[in-house]
């Protein structure tokens, strides 16, 4: 006999609710659902189980994730989450906006919310500072992952005016800069560029 069933004579159900058991089925089958209406289900029967909390191994979702009423928040407390297809923030999401909502670092019982920056390509960026120094090293993995005649440079003089030149941009891997005016370089720097290895994005698309 399976756990919870009735048994006729036994002295009446067991209704306990019990913890799953037996062997791990890895196919992707639906998840069951009765069609006895509640007037209709038998009075000497215990009273069905459903999921209002889970818990599996593996999930695979053939259309859509929804918060409540299918457009609440939906939260991950994972170490990993994975995804093999396409991510779309809604924006019915923070207000119309894809943003992130974290515990604020300094002030109890509050709460930080940023809005994510949005532009019409898939880029990314490195920022830092430059002193007694005419080159800005980009990152070894730009190589490969940026279209190297993308790459965008920002500088921004600190102390005095120093007349900063871009000099050349070396194979995708290095900025030269130049002082006009001979001054010591010192300045803040934002490198952009667009990635390589990704499909240019489709600013404007069919509703």
């Amino acid at each position: 006999m399976s756990a919870g069933e009735f048994i006729p004579g036994s002295g009446g159900p067991d209704c306990d609710d019990y913890a799953t058991w037996g062997r791990p089925s890895t196919s992707y089958y639906y998840i069951f659902k009765g069609n006895a209406k509640e007037e209709d289900y038998p009075e000497e029967a215990c009273e069905p189980w459903y999921h209002q909390t889970a818990q599996i191994d593996s999930l695979r979702v053939n259309t859509d994730i929804q918060g409540p009423g299918g457009s609440g928040a939906f939260a991950v407390n994972a170490s990993t989450v994975a995804f093999s297809g396409n991510v779309t923030a809604t924006t019915v999401l923070c207000n119309g906006m894809k943003c992130f909502d974290i515990p604020h670092p300094t002030k109890e019982n509050k709460r930080l919310v940023h809005a994510c920056i949005e532009g019409p390509e898939v880029a990314v960026y490195v920022r830092g500072r430059l002193t007694d120094s005419n080159v800005i090293e980009l990152p070894d993995y730009w190589r490969g992952l940026v279209d190297p005649e993308s790459i965008t440079v920002s500088l921004t003089q600190i102390g005095s005016s120093q007349d900063l030149i871009v000099e050349a941009i070396e194979w995708g891997s290095k900025v030269r800069v130049r002082s006009g005016n001979a001054s010591r370089i010192d300045c803040y720097y934002n490198v952009s560029a667009t990635r390589i290895d990704l499909a240019p994005l489709e600013v404007e698309q069919d509703a």
